[in-house]
Order: structure tokens, then C-alpha cells, then sequence
């Protein structure tokens, strides 16, 4: 350490931290140049006062940042703490919360000189081993323990997603002075010590809900539209709007639940890492628009892995074709080793019988290079497949449903995080025929409930349809 810093550093600890202890707000305001908003300075405010603060919110309301904060004013204004900043997912816990530690400790002059941050630590200068904050993954009890000191603090993000067995080794550790939990996340689930702090432990907290809609942060447009598209008290608006726990509704096909672990799910493929990654796998999904409400949609799935959706509203069939074909291309080109087909499967009913029949005259000339590619038509009107999987659902849509909800118990399947998408699952009822079947409501009576047609939601499920494999010549 440099003459300047050490006598910033002496300075700063003499004259404002005694300040700072009792007002983190003042610390991220003079030492962060973080303004935060007024639910941030209560939630703040409650850590320095007490052991225990649970936040619940809709998306983009800043979380992320005031986590960041509390990392912060913790590790800077107590002798010899340990923190541990931890997230169900490395996605999470690394490229969104601990890459913002960085980006507000980076920002300060002062704390760039007396903390130093790698990837999964960031310490006091000079202090290493016993001064500092760790990045760890909520995945096994054992990574929770082991931690005991006067000052500690345990910030949990996504905590409706971090088992129990992981948050009661946490409880467990919290025994010294002044040791603290701050838990944040949208609520997902109905369960759990997360879900417990708002209910049957909330006299141990002190907790916040904060809605997107009263945010300044978040994009009003796109609220409006969730809102308009699945209704205000739909499970997915309540959860990643309003900041509610779900409501439990029996005759959801998908719970939300199922969708959320969906969309957190870490999939590692092999080789990925290495720049050598070739899926093993890939299927497209078209959902064709028949109206002009209606979107046509394109889903792409490698292995397990479902990247963001291609949405076209009022495009008519040959441009459709011509997506495609840029997609299946694109796919040949990024995997020159790649052996297996490109199996392309849409929704043919109605006018997607002009795709399919444009892809098979293509497929025909040798020029185009389409040989890898397998179209299949799918009759959405069909009963479902004569199977031992099937035989429990009444048509072909039920059974499609049905089988990417089987992936997601599995985790054989990751989607991306699309709110449109997730609430299209995430709404749509079931009932049993006569015959002892599940059926799915009809896209008429989802429109007569106000809602539109699960287009997103139709294009995943044919990319996940199961369909027999052959190896391509």
C-alpha cells in the first residue's frame, strides 16, 4: 500500500466510520455515489438495526445493487467480518451479484485502494485471512458452514430458490454478536425459510415487499404489457411484478414453480468451456401464426438448452421459411462437426402447411444444402400419439405439454428467461374428459379468459416433441 492510501485509509477510519456503522445509507451515498431509492434506504436502515431482513420484489427494481451496497458498508465499516454472498446458481451468484460488487467497488477512489476483489473474494489490504467477503454457491450445506466470527453477514440472492438444508446450515451459523442475514428474490414458491420469513417467522425479520410498478428503474411498457397479456393477478405478474407469492391454483397445467427452476437451471454442455462444444442434439419448433393477434415463433433447442425465442408478428409464410433456413445454416456453420439431423418440426395446421410444403421443395434441390434437415408436420388437432407416454392425454397439445413439463421435473431442460413465456405456461388450465383424460383448454377458451394465444409456449413445446433419431448420412 502506497503512502496516499495508507493515510486515506487511516483517515477514513478515524473520522467516518463510527458514522457509517449506525448509516449504511450515508456510506453508499459519500463513499459509493449510490443514490438508492426509498424502499433501499428501509431496507438498508433495518440491516443496521437489526439481525435479519427479508425483500421480496417484482424484477429490476435493484436488488442487485443494494445487495452490492450492504457487501460493502459491511466489509468496510467492522473489524475483521466475514461475508458470504450466495446464490442458487453460479449465473447468478457470479455474472449478476458479484460482478456488481465490482462494478461499485471499482467506482469508489477510496475502496479501490484499501479492498482488493478477485472472482470469488475481496478483501481488506492487508488482511487477507481474516478480513473479508466470499462468493460461494448455495449448493451444499457444507459450503455454508465453517464460518464464525463477531461481524458477519450472509447475503442470500434468489432466495426462494436456496434449499432448506442450505438455509438452516446458514440459521445455524448466525450465533455471534453482530452477525446478520439479509435474504432478497423474486418469492417463486409457497415454501421454505424464504417463504417462512413473511409468515410463520416474521416476528425474526424485518421484511419489504417492492413491486416493479413503483419502481423507477423498470421499464413501465413492459409491465403494462404483462399485465394486459395475463392479468393482474395471474401468478406470473404477481411473482415477477408485484413481488407476491404465487397463489396456489390446482387446475394450472404448469406450475410456476417448475418454470422458474427452469429458467435458473445451469447447464454446463461438454467441451463448452474449451471452445469445442458440438450438441449431441438440435430440434426447431415453429409455431405458425393462423391470426393476426397471433405471433409465429421459433424456438431452438441444443441438448437441453433453449437460447432466447425468434418472435415475428404479421409475417407471412415465405419469410417464415426464409427464417428458418437462416437458422438451420446458422447452426451448420457454427458446427461444421455436428452429424446428427436438424429436426424442424411445425405446427401445420391451418397455414403452416404452406412452410412445411416450402421447406420439402427446398430440401429437393441439392443447391440449397438442406439434406440435414428433417420436417416434420404437426397436426395440432390430432388426438395424442398411440404410446404408453401418451395415453393419459387427450390430444397432441396436451401430450407436447405435458412431455416439457416431464423435462422440466427431470431438468433436462432449460428456458430462457422470458416473462411472455413463462406466463403463457404458466396460465393455461386443464380439466379430464369423460374418458379419464387431460385435456388443455382450447386457445378459444383461453381468449374467452382474456388471454392470448400461447404462441412462445407452443414453439417450445414442438422443439421439445419427442421424435425418432437417426443418425444423418
Amino acid at each position: 500500500m502506497n503512502a496516499n492510501a495508507a493515510i486515506l485509509r487511516r483517515r477514513f477510519f478515524k473520522e467516518r466510520i463510527p458514522l457509517y456503522q449506525k448509516n449504511p445509507i450515508l456510506f453508499a451515498e459519500e463513499v459509493l455515489k449510490f443514490e438508492p431509492d426509498i424502499w433501499q434506504q428501509e431496507a438498508l436502515k433495518d440491516l443496521a438495526e437489526t439481525p435479519k431482513v427479508a425483500i421480496k420484489s417484482g424484477q429490476g427494481v435493484g436488488k442487485t445493487g443494494m445487495e452490492a451496497v450492504a457487501l460493502l458498508w459491511f466489509l468496510t465499516c467492522f473489524p475483521y467480518p466475514r461475508i458470504v454472498a450466495t446464490a442458487p446458481t453460479k449465473q447468478q451468484l457470479h455474472d449478476v451479484s458479484w460482478s456488481e460488487v465490482a462494478k461499485w467497488q471499482e467506482r469508489s477512489p477510496l475502496l479501490k485502494h484499501i479492498l482488493k476483489w478477485t472472482k470469488t473474494y475481496i478483501y481488506m489490504v492487508g488482511h487477507e485471512k481474516r478480513w473479508f467477503a466470499t462468493a460461494r454457491t448455495a449448493t451444499k450445506p457444507e459450503n455454508m458452514q465453517g464460518f464464525h466470527e463477531d461481524n458477519m453477514l450472509f447475503i442470500i440472492d434468489e432466495a426462494s430458490g436456496v434449499a432448506d438444508p442450505i438455509m438452516e446450515a446458514i440459521l445455524g451459523t448466525l450465533s455471534g454478536g453482530n452477525n446478520k442475514l439479509l435474504m432478497c428474490g423474486n418469492p417463486t414458491k409457497t415454501s421454505g425459510t424464504f417463504y417462512d420469513a413473511f409468515y410463520s417467522s416474521r416476528w425474526m425479520y424485518r421484511c419489504h415487499t417492492v413491486s416493479s410498478e413503483e419502481s423507477q428503474r423498470t421499464n413501465k411498457d413492459n409491465i403494462k404489457s404483462l399485465i394486459d397479456r395475463f392479468g393482474y393477478d395471474s401468478n406470473v405478474v404477481r411473482v415477477r411484478v408485484r413481488g407476491l407469492f404465487p397463489k396456489q391454483e390446482d387446475d394450472i397445467f404448469i406450475a410456476l414453480q417448475l418454470l422458474e427452476d427452469a429458467v435458473k437451471l445451469e447447464v454446463e454442455p461438454e467441451g463448452e468451456t474449451e471452445g469445442t462444444y458440438i450438441p449431441d442434439r438440435i430440434d426447431i419448433g415453429v409455431d405458425v401464426a393462423r391470426f393476426g393477434d397471433d405471433d409465429t415463433v421459433i424456438a431452438t433447442k441444443l441438448d437441453k438448452v433453449i437460447p432466447e425465442l425468434l418472435s415475428r408478428h404479421g409475417q407471412n409464410t415465405m419469410r417464415t421459411v426464409g427464417d428458418i433456413v437462416r437458422i438451420y445454416r446458422d447452426f451448420m456453420e457454427k458446427y461444421p462437426g455436428y452429424d446428427d439431423y436438424v429436426y424442424v418440426k411445425i405446427d401445420d395446421t391451418g397455414v403452416g402447411g404452406g412452410v412445411t410444403d416450402r421447406l420439402n421443395e427446398l430440401k429437393e434441390d441439392p443447391a440449397e444444402g438442406l439434406d440435414k434437415m428433417v420436417v416434420i408436420p404437426v397436426n395440432f388437432a390430432r388426438k395424442s400419439p398411440k404410446s404408453k407416454s401418451a395415453r393419459f392425454y387427450d390430444d397432441i397439445v396436451t401430450w407436447m405439454w405435458a412431455n416439457v413439463r416431464d423435462l422440466m421435473k427431470d431438468k433436462e431442460v432449460k428456458l430462457p428467461d422470458d416473462s411472455v413465456l413463462v406466463g403463457e405456461f404458466s396460465t393455461r388450465k386443464y380439466y379430464f374428459q369423460s374418458n379419464g383424460k387431460m385435456k388443455l383448454e382450447s386457445k378459444e377458451e383461453l381468449k374467452k379468459r382474456g388471454l392470448s394465444s400461447p404462441d412462445r409456449a407452443d414453439a417450445v413445446a414442438l422443439a421439445c416433441m419427442p421424435v425418432y433419431k437417426k443418425k444423418a448420412a
